[in-house]
């Protein structure tokens, strides 16, 4: 017999493209008709790449058509544009971006977790807001969130009279974390819809006031948080971090491959700990050597920054205090990290 709960189980196969989530768990499939043995169903996306939905729609009627005894299968789309990036076409040059008081919103991203991706973004917005500039900082990971450590906060969040979240103000820059929210030792046990809640509330329903850069901290991979990103807030781009190893850089080319499926421009590639340096000068390439430089010629996008591994970095990372603090012209990781925000903010601006 075909039902509407067999056809939402026969669907959870076709998968978002270069996502690892099907259309079901994200929410895509919005109704679903059964007519004896007739179906229709609608899917509703946002999305200017028109691949998508030919893919999906390819997909889903190749997985409905397998199953026996169905009839007359049809797939209507309701396809909006998603927000557009700051500035770009559809935004009349107002250079504004889909949160009022943003100029530029950048998205730290890697496709595996253990690369550093989290110490990237936080020194990548301490050396931002260093040249003068107003910076956000939002910890996307819900559930290994690590800005409050890193940033030396254990403050709670806080609500104003408008019921927005205000944000924690550390070392010049304004953080959100689920960390705020939580003890050391305390989960987060939420599922994908609390999941993408509590990620649009981070986004949305926060007292940023005016910034000239909001950096986002995502969760490694290509889940449902990611897609919610996407489909909440125009990124202006994206910065993917890696290692020098393969095994690394294979899940960088599924985040960078995620990201121009949606529309992102990518900003470049973040190579870390591409090394480390001995005391005596001598510098030995633990995970591998140029990956990520060879990688970003193959995808054809900028190679941002060699980051070595540091013993400091992890140190005051842990501390509380980001090594792009100290002075550039004093610490030669602290300058690599300087260097790292002049890149990022020429990219966003071309």
């Amino acid at each position: 017999m075909i039902t509407e709960d067999r056809i939402r189980e026969k669907l959870k196969e076709v998968k978002y493209p270069g996502f690892n989530r099907d259309i079901v768990s994200f929410g895509l499939i919005k109704q679903v008709w059964v007519e004896g043995d007739n179906v229709t169903v609608k899917v509703s996306l946002a999305t200017r790449d028109p691949q998508i939905p030919d893919q999906i729609h390819r997909e889903a009627r190749a997985a409905l058509e397998s199953i026996e005894g169905i009839g007359q299968v049809h797939l209507e789309f309701d396809i909006k544009d998603p927000p557009q990036p700051a500035g770009g076409a559809g935004a009349q040059g107002l250079g504004t971006s889909s949160i009022p008081g943003i100029r530029k919103i950048v998205a730290v991203a890697s496709g595996k977790g253990g690369v550093g991706k989290s110490t990237i973004a936080a020194n990548l917005a301490v050396a931002l807001s260093q040249t003068g500039a107003s910076v956000g900082l939002c910890d996307c990971d819900l559930y290994g969130p690590s800005m409050a450590l890193m940033f030396g906060s254990d403050e709670q969040l806080m609500a104003n009279d408008r019921n927005e979240i205000l944000p924690v103000e550390a070392h010049g820059l304004k953080v959100i974390s689920m960390g705020f929210m939580l003890g050391d030792d305390a989960p987060a046990i939420v599922r994908g819809p609390l999941a993408t809640r509590y990620t649009q509330q981070f986004l949305r329903q926060c007292a940023w006031g005016e910034l000239d850069y909001l950096i986002l901290d995502l969760p490694p991979g290509t889940g449902d948080i990611q897609l919610t990103i996407v489909q909440t807030v125009a990124l202006d781009g994206a910065v993917v971090v890696t290692t020098p190893q393969e095994v690394a850089l294979i899940d960088a080319r599924k985040a960078v491959s995620m990201f121009q499926k949606v529309n992102v421009p990518i900003l470049g590639i973040v190579e870390n700990m591409a090394w480390f340096e001995c005391e005596h000068g001598a510098r030995y390439p633990i995970f591998g050597e140029g990956g990520g430089k060879a990688e970003a010629a193959r995808l054809g996008v900028p190679l941002l920054a060699e980051i070595p591994i540091d013993i400091d970095t992890r140190a005051r990372a842990d501390a509380g205090t980001p090594v792009a603090l100290l002075p550039a012209a004093e610490n030669a990781i602290s300058a690599a990290f300087h260097r790292l925000a002049s890149s990022v903010a020429a990219a966003v601006e071309r």
